[in-house]
């Protein structure tokens, strides 16, 4: 009986990873296939040449780090607060955190397009230094669960309330504890929720489409309707840059503190 479940999962693991390898192996040979003599790196040679890709890219890139800035700040003292004052409210803090993986995210930036609109107080969308808060702040609201996931985690892993009650004594205040006691405690836990959200926010199209912004995910959907090999290239670099993500949030799992209780 054990060697026939050892066997069946054996099969499962093999069927799943075939089920998510195979699509993926032949977009990667479709991106080599762009001469007929032979398999070649050109399809990538012509994203790299093309100043399109770089300036998206980068364009995403640097939201992605100012979503993460702006993320941890939202959302560090929140956890650190409902975690150590306020404990009652951490069921309603949890429900609405998780509304960005129910809400679709074509809802959230209807609302900024109708309540930031020309016509509105608020006209954000009529600038496009307006439009990239939108975007920044659609962004944070996307990868909010990600975020206080992990943050929330790296608190729960480390005794929080002792190390405040030992620098309230000694002084400091409470912006002071956060910053210079529990950030660095749980800098792994902050830096696992920053990749997730880059790997979020590198390649999201929705947002940053109907915003009419220049990001990453609206340049493969636009090299993907006049080119053939090029877009199958952009899907491994974004499957690669993500995967990368990923893998740092395992490392850096790695090293953190293991998860106890803390003392009440």
């Amino acid at each position: 009986m054990i060697k026939n479940m050892h066997l069946l999962r054996w099969i499962c693991l093999i069927v799943g990873a075939a089920f998510f390898l195979m699509p993926l192996i032949s977009t990667a040979e479709f991106s080599l296939s762009l001469r007929r003599d032979g398999y070649s790196l050109d399809a990538y040679r012509y994203v790299f040449a093309d100043p399109d890709f770089v300036s998206s890219f980068s364009y995403s890139a640097l939201i992605a780090l100012c979503t993460i800035f702006v993320g941890t700040i939202l959302v560090l003292p929140t956890v650190y607060l409902v975690r150590l004052r306020l404990p009652w409210l951490r069921p309603v803090v949890e429900f609405i955190v998780l509304l960005p993986l129910i809400v679709p995210p074509i809802i959230l930036v209807f609302g900024y397009l109708r309540m930031f609109s020309s016509s509105s107080p608020f006209p954000l969308t009529g600038t496009a230094r307006g439009s990239d808060i939108l975007l920044i702040c659609g962004y944070v609201t996307l990868t909010l669960p990600y975020m206080y996931r992990a943050i929330d985690t790296g608190l729960q892993a480390i005794n929080a309330r002792v190390l405040t009650e030992a620098a309230t004594i000694l002084g400091a205040r409470p912006i002071t504890i956060i910053a210079r006691i529990i950030l660095p405690n749980i800098l792994v836990s902050v830096l696992s929720g920053a990749f997730l959200t880059f790997a979020v926010v590198i390649s999201e199209f929705v947002m940053a489409s109907l915003l009419t912004r220049p990001a990453f995910g609206p340049y493969i959907q636009r090299v993907g309707v006049a080119k053939a090999y090029e877009p199958a290239a952009l899907v491994i670099l974004s499957f690669f840059i993500t995967w990368t993500a990923m893998g740092l949030v395992q490392v850096l799992a790695r090293f953190s503190p293991h998860v106890r209780r803390e003392s009440k």
